[in-house]
This record gives structure tokens, sequence and C-alpha cells, in this order.
């Protein structure tokens, strides 16, 4: 299965990724695959609010918690920390009373969220039909 990405400018992307070659022992099908860990960040259903949250703009860490409603404080706190820590999500702190601090994407995570957003569209097309037709 090869898997080519087209980008926000209508050009698909050079590489292609072979989902099932070996890649450092046996492609993402393989149970010992790091692609694993960052997929299990990046689709938690809080890391994937919080990354279409951010899609928008920088936001501080109040409007955050407004913005992405049911999401509790600790939840809040372990994926912005998960998702700085792989690099998609930048947090800047300002000197000043009180502290302010800021959460914005970095490059990667802006690269992210253009492959993700169409997944979350057709979610929110598709969620009302898929619900009614379990019962």
């Amino acid at each position: 299965m090869t898997v080519s990405s087209q980008v926000s400018d209508g050009t698909t992307t050079a590489s292609s990724v072979d989902l099932l070659l070996p890649r450092g022992g046996g492609g993402v099908l393989a149970a010992q695959c790091p692609s694993r860990v960052v997929l299990d960040h990046v689709t938690s259903k809080w890391g994937v609010l919080v990354l279409v949250a951010l899609s928008r703009g920088t936001l501080r860490w109040g409007e955050l918690r407004r913005v992405v409603e049911g999401i509790s404080e600790k939840m809040l706190a372990q994926t912005l920390r998960t998702l700085e820590r792989d690099g998609i999500v930048h947090r800047e702190a300002s000197p000043t009373i009180p502290p302010r601090v800021d959460y914005s994407l970095t490059d990667r995570g802006r690269e992210l969220t253009e492959r993700l957003l169409p997944l979350m569209d057709w979610v929110l097309v598709n969620a009302d039909e898929i619900l009614a037709d379990q019962g």
C-alpha cells in the first residue's frame, strides 16, 4: 500500500511511503514500529482536539481549556507536554505577572494538522449517520 499526500497548495509530496515495507524491523504493522508511539500521541482524543484548536492560531492555557470543552486540567497539561516533547507544539512562557504561557504549532505541528484536518472534516460530516446506524 503506497500513500502519497497532497499539501495545501494542491501538489503531491515528493516522497511516498510504502507502509508495508520494513522500516527498522517490519514497517508500521510491526509491533515494535516507533510510529505507534507517535500515532498514540497525535491521535488520542485530546491530542487531536488540541491540535485542531491550535490550528487556528496561538492560544493561552485558559483559552485552550475553554475551546477544548470537557478536557480536564490534568489531561490538558499531559497532552501539551507530550505534544511539546514530540516537537509538535511550542510553549512560550513570558516572564510577566501573572505568568503568560502561549501555545502554538511548530512547523511539524502545522504539517501534521494539514493532514489531520481533512480527516476531522470527514469524521464531523459522517459522525451523526455512523452513530444513528448503531441503533
